[in-house]
């Protein structure tokens, strides 16, 4: 293909905008370098869509006890998600409506009436009649060669329906799929994703699974590939991208003011192998840049769009969080990150969290799961009740925000162990900045030991086979593993009380962040700036670099040894 072509990347809902779409930031960047015109959409922040989002997931809560809800922003999405799928595949509303009632009442065990359900399609409906209108005016003024969407879970039906749109109307274009739902619910080798490839073979042309940059690029330009339609890194023969060669995340496509921060990335994959996780499987081989590239990299971020917050996008922070921390507190410019972060030794050391937070460390998302040292095991966390307390309270003296990950219901899980959970919160609770739980979910390949708990309790499937061509992606549970499905969201209801009792938040809109900022930071006298510091384009925070003199304003933490200095 010797002229280069013009391509049109897009996110469509729904997915919550906490960053700019990362992957078609990176793929926009590294696909231009190269000499394409790439165009990143993000629909996600579009107000026609998040008002039928948000109108339909009032109208959902209000059919569910509260008592019953749960950690209801995740769980609905599985309802929507579901709901969205039978509506694009089916034309009548009794299937559809028999089916959302099961949908409903798997997920939330309650009843749903008819006029709930009809009013629930009938948002649906309007749904799908924006998002059409706005495809069309998209594509129409922008007339691409290759039209290409980032999927994730809550996008999926969206997604589909726009490849299906585009495909009609402009038969032309070639439309190409990659994003993370190839990481769970359409993993390599599943009958989801067998399904999956079989129903889009009319207008789906070719579907990236895993890293996209070299890939992507190998598609553009015509290389013999095994097979041109399915893209995977076993193609690669071992390459992966050269991250030398890469220049920063692109967001120029993008309204900034949406998103309360950028993103950006120090490595990918990740060293740890979580029974229930799928980064490994999706990303191959652990690897990382160099800190001086990092450092550099969102100093040119923050220089090129005002923006001092950065969410790092990387697995796990611990390999480089300490070097980057002190590489960005010799930098120029003052700089804030937020990222994923593991329980560990060096986290439990207040020199060491007390240093990241003079080099811009803002917020830790621990991935904890659980306060069953027995639970943990099983997990293969390599973690323990105590070296979790240690993370969290070196974290928290520092001032640095932790927003703590929870799994309710691995399999083995008993009462005792879920009663040590919301102990360890208990305890915790002044040095925990917000809890969020989610079921544990199944797949039947992707997760590193999905075929271990295949062999030893078997699957069944959530939804009956009946509806398979409704929802396309399937659900299986663990059919003879305890606890049951029931249990697990009932103790989701338990997890999410006792939390409220407790005073510890999980927010979602921007009412809730600010009352949980204003509680972080009458807990903790270092804490670190309000998110809502960061939202004002060209201002500067920069109180992280003069720690020292507010900690000889603090005696009370040299008096109780908080900091070993």
């Amino acid at each position: 293909m010797a002229q280069k072509q013009k391509i049109l990347l897009i996110l469509l809902p729904f997915w919550t905008p906490l960053i700019p779409p990362m992957g078609i930031a990176c793929l926009k960047s590294y696909l231009q370098g190269r000499g394409y015109s790439v165009r990143g959409v993000d629909a996600n922040v579009e107000q026609q869509f998040r008002e039928v989002y948000d109108n339909y997931l009032a109208r959902l809560r209000a059919i569910v006890p509260e008592g019953k809800q749960g950690n209801f922003d995740n769980i609905a999405v599985d309802v929507l998600q579901n709901h969205m799928n039978a509506f694009i595949h089916s034309q009548k509303p009794e299937e559809r409506f028999e089916l959302l009632k099961l949908v409903i009442g798997k997920n939330f065990f309650v009843y749903a009436p008819p006029e709930e359900l009809e009013c629930l399609d009938d948002l649906i409906g309007e749904f799908f009649r924006r998002l059409e209108a706005y495809l069309l005016k998209l594509v129409e003024g922008e007339q691409p060669d290759i039209f290409g969407v980032s999927v994730y879970k809550g996008a999926f039906a969206a997604s589909l329906f726009a490849c299906q749109l585009v495909k009609e109307r402009f038969p032309g274009i070639k439309t190409v799929w990659g994003g993370g739902i190839f990481a769970d619910q359409l993993a390599l080798g599943s009958p989801n994703f067998e399904y999956f490839l079989e129903r889009t073979e009319g207008f789906l042309d070719h579907v990236i699974v895993g890293e996209g940059e070299v890939l992507f690029l190998k598609l553009l330009e015509g290389e013999s590939l095994n097979d041109p339609r399915l893209l995977t890194r076993a193609q690669l023969d071992g390459e992966y991208l050269d991250f030398q060669g890469v220049t920063i995340p692109d967001f120029s496509d993008f309204e900034l003011h949406h998103y309360p921060q950028i993103a950006a990335y120090s490595s990918r994959s990740c060293p740890f192998q979580c029974g229930f996780c799928a980064e490994t499987v999706n990303w191959g081989k652990y690897r990382k840049k160099e800190i001086a590239q990092v450092a550099e990299e969102l100093q040119a971020l923050h220089r090129a769009h005002g923006r001092q917050l950065f969410l790092l996008t990387d697995s796990l922070l611990n390999p480089v969080i300490q070097p980057l921390s002190e590489a960005l507190l010799d930098a120029g410019d003052c700089v804030y990150f937020d990222g994923y972060l593991r329980a560990a030794p060096q986290v439990a050391d207040a020199g060491n969290t007390f240093q990241w937070r003079k080099g811009g460390f803002y917020r830790a998302r621990l991935g904890i799961e659980s306060g069953s040292p027995r639970v943990l095991e099983l997990m293969d966390k390599r973690l323990t009740p105590e070296l979790i307390k240690d993370s969290l309270s070196s974290l928290a003296a520092a001032g640095i925000k932790t927003s703590t990950y929870w799994v309710v219901g691995y399999p083995g899980e008993t009462e005792e162990d879920f009663l040590e959970t919301l102990g360890l919160i208990e305890e915790m609770k002044d040095d925990i900045y917000e809890a969020e739980c989610n079921p544990f979910r199944f797949y039947l390949t992707g997760q590193v030991k999905s075929d271990q708990w295949l062999s030893t309790s078997g699957s069944r499937l959530l939804y009956p086979e009946q509806f398979r061509e409704l929802l396309v992606l399937q659900t299986w549970y663990l059919s003879d593993s305890l606890p049951g499905r029931e249990e697990i969201y009932r103790r989701m209801a338990r997890f999410v009380e006792h939390c409220r009792r407790l005073g510890v938040p999980n927010p979602y809109s921007w009412q809730d962040i600010y009352r949980a900022d204003d509680r972080w930071q009458k807990l903790h006298p270092m804490a670190v700036p309000p998110l809502v510091s960061f939202q004002e384009m060209g201002t500067c925070v920069d109180e992280c670099r003069n720690l020292e003199q507010l900690q000889l304003c603090l005696p009370m933490f040299q008096d109780q040894d908080d900091f070993e200095f």
